[in-house]
């Protein structure tokens, strides 16, 4: 029996990881078009029907592309931190509540938040192996401003903890049954939505890769498969990111049938905000994670604490 559940949860984590790389694949395809559209030009059409087999032509083209090997770089790390940054982005998906999934975490936000604060250490080391002063100045960016709006999510997934008097993600459908979360607390949905895009380096917090000024980034100095390994977990984190905003504040989920298409949706909405808004000041960055966010915050959890302690009294 130990053996057969052994075995149905490893074929779960498979076709979890096969799903989240093929979505990854699509993802970055609706990037494109959407991005082509916004910008009023037609985006990839060449590759297939319409430009379907883009993605896989791409990977097909990354992979095959010679590996560049930077003689002063500390070798070990500079390998190793892009396959730990994808392993990580892969991992985390476990925690996804589904129908089909033999794996059920009575943890599970506080894995998030653990594998969350490790994606940390992926960036900075690739910064720093890569012997590349750009590629530390964007690790350094990078990694500042990831602990910054850690603490938000971090908090914020605390509010919602305490009225669920829960770690376990797959409450969550059930006490949204009647209402959805976003429906009655607005600004956390926007905060964590803002929050996402600068937990994940995207416009307008992509100071990590400010072209104008680092020249991609912490990334700068890999190419070929590290580079795509680096690729495939920030879309995979993006589209992570998407599906957890729909678990917290778009009513779990159920239906299983509108499940997909509402991640679709706030991940467009990712794409949206990369065509539309210009990139922040870093100093605005940082005076909005600690000066705007943090006390709106605490102020939504000590409302919390009041609620909780007066739904325990009576």
């Amino acid at each position: 029996m130990f053996l057969k559940d052994t075995l149905l949860t490893i074929l779960s984590l498979i076709l979890i990881i096969i799903g989240v790389l093929i979505g990854v694949a699509f993802l970055t395809l609706l990037e494109r078009k959407a991005l082509g559209y916004i910008q009023l030009r037609k985006g990839p059409n060449k590759t297939g029907v319409l430009g379907i087999l883009q993605p896989f032509s791409d990977a097909i083209k990354l992979f095959t592309k010679e590996q560049t090997n930077p003689l002063s770089s500390n070798m070990a790390p500079y390998y190793i931190s892009p396959i730990i940054a994808l392993f990580l982005s892969l991992m985390i998906w476990s925690i996804v509540p589904n129908q089909f999934s033999f794996i059920n975490f009575s943890l599970g936000m506080l894995f998030f938040l653990a594998c969350t604060s490790m994606g940390v250490y992926t960036l900075m080391t690739a910064g720093w192996a890569s012997n590349s002063n750009y590629a530390l100045l964007g690790s350094l960016r990078a990694v500042s401003q990831t602990i910054s709006y850690e603490v938000s999510l971090s908090l914020i997934l605390l509010f919602i903890m305490m009225l669920m008097s829960s770690f376990n993600i797959s409450n969550l459908t059930k006490n949204q049954e009647m209402v959805w979360f976003a429906l009655i607390n607005l600004p956390l949905a926007l905060t964590w939505f803002s929050s996402s895009l600068a937990e994940t380096n995207r416009t307008p917090f992509d100071f990590a890769e400010g072209e104008s000024e680092l020249v991609s980034g912490f990334n700068v100095e890999y190419s070929s498969g590290g580079f795509a390994l680096i690729f495939l977990a920030e879309y995979a984190s993006i589209l992570f990111m998407s599906m957890l905003f729909v678990t917290l504040f778009l009513g779990g989920v159920s239906p299983i049938i509108l499940f997909p298409i509402k991640v679709v949706l706030i991940s467009f909405t990712f794409i949206w905000a990369r065509g539309t808004l210009p990139r922040l000041r870093y100093d605005k960055l940082m005076y909005l994670s600690w000066k705007s966010y943090l006390p709106m915050i605490l102020n939504f959890l000590l409302m919390a604490i009041g609620l909780v302690s007066f739904s325990s009294l009576h």
